[in-house]
């Protein structure tokens, strides 16, 4: 209720520029005197108690800012820039009412003087700044009031909402726990002992969740860790909820420094020792000026213009279905043009072997008894000759290195995908082995087999004189066991190449599993050296072709066989002496990293990768990993993932010479070698390599954008280490590197890195520190995320982001990294 004052009344006033002065107390009861004046007005409230609380308004058109808040005897505090709006004052005074509680329960505190009269900075991007961080629970809450109250109704039982469905009803699904902790801070805050809710008490925690003002998120953070509500926040409360806040967070580090972070806060917030802390307090670290306290080096934090980037992606307008088809058709050729016109060729070329070949035996006399059936399997024959020899190619890396180097080809073939090429030239020799095979067993032999004297005579010079008594006449003859052979070698190869078999997926209790794994496809795939001899004697031991220069087989394997041939003697050539290890660490996350001697003659480009053989783990099988190392390095580096049987053995060996690191040392073992010192301890390495991969273009590029995904960040930390590099050359390139005619034409190069465990920083952190140290200029900017954690914004992580705030201010480290690099939360946008 309220009822106007008469203009005598209004010597209670003091006008102060037309600012508003409004008196409240705990009645109920408001007045309100109101004068109009051009552009601001003075409006007055106050409760008929004798204990009041003296706010001044500033009204602007549709803005309300608090300019000040006192009590009697009361200095005042300082609340400017703190804005409303609305469209009518009595919805702006609403919105304030949180404020006004919260300088309400400063008073009842009974905090000191010095810490009442201090002045926040409640400034539009101060207050911005510290709402990120208590976001709390607005976007897991769905819906309006509306839907609210209808899953209430839903919910309820008698008209009441237990404790346990508080989450479901709010629509914070998949939240349960979280939810239950945010209903008993509410419950405290008014004094609600029962574990029920009504419909009115529940809309008054929902105005509270929704509530986008500062205090209103302040007060329910505040009140989440203030366990026992008296106002104050312990040591032990404060130690609690770090913990508690690492557990959800999966940051183990953070939990087992608890005490240490506990003490860090306590010191910035409790400089009076007095063991607990206040709501002005906690509102000082979140108002003070962002980034007051951080080292200069500006290049490790997000950049504005990233940001800004980030802030404007937004959806694009609604299109007609034609538009979007015709957008999505646009997108699709523009990614794909290379691989549409290469498939195009290779489609028509074996469409063009296939035709030639099955119109050809159309004349033939042993059409006369196998009709199309004998064409269709000599054409499919045609197209297993060009397949089988073109098969090789994409495989032969040495090769497509050179020519992806050296050449332009690179701007119209997709080199990048020469091993899909190969599955997809796989399956074409799976098509033609099907027709092919299929063809003659189900049609043309049983055909010739039942054939009358008289068609079977012009077949006499091709079969013999005599006809062929069954079917296994033809599989005893060379023709014959050669082709099935070569189908049941394809067969199983085909089958253990396929990623169910190859990446060991099978069950534990599946007996088959022990024939299955990489070492199964590996051998099975190099039987193709057997295929290729029977290819050979299958093409040359025909029936219906005697002529040499006509039984074409040998003609298309010739040259890609002999360019094979000579790829591998190269690798066994180029792989004989081992390299030498300079230091192995392991790190969390089952991560391996080597760092080896760089062999004689040895060039690479970052982002390229090699081939590593350990003798003592399988002496025959290789796997690819990308370099780590910069060009420009002494050194050469990987950083391997412990996933399959091979890398594990890897792991345990070089394990078996390490010792845990020193103090100022990353990973949880290591071994470093000084010049002399004999590391024989350690199995030997063979490498083969450097091979060529797509980002090894990156010199190309003005603007570098890298995005890596956990250890798919590998050839990335290459690139940024070459950058780095050539920063600190003044601009020339890499020593390590091939003599590019080219000029290093990179300006700007932005790193992503994604990954779930905070352990995985472990890995490169002394090229971040070191990215962070010397890259002055600001070239390289680097953005972590650890996507384990609660994003900015979420009341999960709403302490670690204070945290990580205050120790990187005091100290320059990041809490979850380790480096100088500040860790995002969650994924980027």
């Amino acid at each position: 209720m309220a009822d106007v004052k008469t203009d005598d009344e209004n010597n209670i006033l003091k006008d102060r520029n037309h600012e508003t002065s409004i008196g409240l107390s705990s009645s109920s009861h408001l007045s309100v005197v109101s004068e109009e004046s051009s552009m601001r007005g003075k409006k007055t409230a106050r409760f008929s108690e004798e204990e009041v609380v003296e706010i001044t308004l500033d009204v602007r058109d549709d803005t309300v800012e608090i300019q000040d808040i006192r009590g009697a005897g009361d200095d005042g505090m300082d609340l400017t820039s703190q804005s409303v709006k609305g469209g009518k004052l009595a919805s702006k005074l609403k919105r304030v009412t949180n404020g006004l509680r919260l300088g309400a329960s400063k008073r009842q505190t009974g905090a000191p003087p010095a810490r009442q009269q201090r002045r926040l900075d409640r400034s539009k991007s101060a207050a911005a700044g510290a709402l990120r961080g208590l976001q709390v629970v607005t976007k897991y809450v769905t819906g309006s009031w509306q839907d609210v109250e209808k899953r209430f109704d839903l919910l309820a039982v008698d008209g009441l909402l237990i404790r346990s469905r508080f989450g479901k009803c709010i629509g914070m699904d998949g939240s349960d726990e979280f939810a239950v902790q945010m209903f008993d801070a509410l419950a405290r805050r008014r004094g609600i002992t029962k574990q029920v809710l009504t419909k009115d008490e529940l809309r008054e925690f929902w105005e509270q969740l929704t509530d986008q003002g500062f205090d209103s998120r302040l007060r329910t953070f505040f009140d989440m860790v203030d366990k026992n509500a008296d106002g104050q926040i312990t040591e032990e409360e404060v130690k609690e909820i770090i913990t508690l806040s690492a557990s959800a967070n999966k940051l183990s580090k953070i939990k087992e420094r608890a005490e240490e972070y506990t003490a860090l806060i306590m010191e910035e917030l409790d400089p009076d020792g007095l063991g607990y802390i206040e709501m002005d307090n906690l509102e000082t670290l979140l108002l003070q000026p962002s980034g007051s306290a951080e080292p200069s080096n500006t290049q490790t934090q997000s950049s504005k213009l990233s940001r800004l980037l980030s802030q404007k992606l937004v959806p694009t307008k609604d299109m007609s279905s034609f538009e979007r088809f015709k957008t999505n058709v646009s997108y699709f050729l523009e990614d794909n043009w290379k691989r549409m016109w290469v498939m195009t060729l290779w489609l028509s070329i074996c469409i063009g072997l296939f035709a030639w070949k099955f119109v050809q035996y159309e004349h033939r006399a042993v059409f006369g008894i196998m009709g199309y059936c004998v064409s269709t399997a000599k054409g499919a024959a045609e197209t297993l000759k060009f397949n089988m020899a073109l098969i090789l190619l994409p495989v032969c890396r040495n090769t497509v290195t050179w020519i992806r180097s050296k050449t332009k080809l690179g701007a119209v073939v997709p080199f990048n995908d020469n091993i899909n090429f190969h599955k997809v030239i796989a399956a074409g020799v799976g098509v033609g082995v099907l027709l092919h095979v299929g063809t003659h067993l189900t049609c043309d032999f049983p055909k010739l087999l039942h054939a009358s004297d008289a068609a079977y005579e012009p077949m006499k010079p091709f079969f013999g004189e005599k006809r062929p008594p069954n079917y296994w006449w033809f599989v005893e003859g060379i023709e014959g066991w050669t082709g099935i052979v070569m189908l049941i070698i394809m067969i199983l190869a085909y089958t253990l190449a396929q990623p169910w078999f190859r990446r060991n997926r099978l069950s534990p209790k599946n007996p088959l599993k022990k024939f299955t794994g990489f070492n199964a496809f590996w051998f099975t795939h190099h039987l193709f050296v057997v295929v290729y001899v029977l290819l050979v004697v299958h093409g040359f031991c025909l029936y219906l072709t005697k002529k040499w220069y006509k039984k074409t087989t040998w003609m298309y394997l010739a040259v890609p066989v002999m360019l094979y041939a000579s790829e591998r003697i190269l690798r066994a050539f180029r792989s004989h002496d081992a390299v030498k290890i300079q230091r192995v660490a392991i790190y969390p996350g089952n991560v391996l990293a080597l760092f080896m001697s760089k062999p004689h003659g040895f060039r690479y480009r970052s982002g390229q990768y090699i081939f590593v053989n350990c003798k003592a783990v399988s002496p025959y099988e290789w796997h690819p990993f990308s370099i780590t190392s910069a060009p420009g390095d002494d050194y050469l580096s990987v950083h391997i993932r412990t996933r399959g049987d091979w890398t594990s053995r890897l792991r345990t060996v070089f394990s078996e010479a390490c010792k845990p690191p020193n103090e100022n040392e990353s990973g949880l073992l290591r071994a470093d070698f000084t010049k002399g010192e004999s590391n024989c301890r350690f199995p030997k390495l063979l490498i083969d390599g450097p091979y060529g991969a797509p980002a090894q273009d990156y010199r190309e590029y003005d603007v570098l954008l890298l995005i890596g995904l956990g250890i798919g960040a590998t050839p990335l930390i290459s690139i940024v280490k070459d950058v780095l590099n050539h920063i600190q050359k003044g601009g020339e390139g890499s020593s390590g590197s091939h003599a590019h005619k080219k000029p290093f034409v990179t300006k700007r190069a932005y790193f992503y890195w994604v990954t779930r465990e905070e352990g995985s920083f472990d890995w490169f952190r002394g090229i971040m520190n070191e990215v962070a140290e010397k890259d002055s200029d600001g070239v390289i900017e680097l953005h972590n995320h650890c996507s384990s954690v609660y994003q900015e914004g979420d009341a999960r992580s709403a302490l670690i982001v204070m945290l990580q705030e205050l120790h990187h201010a005091k100290k320059g480290v990041d809490i979850v990294s380790g480096t100088r690099v500040k860790t995002h939360f969650a994924r980027p946008n």
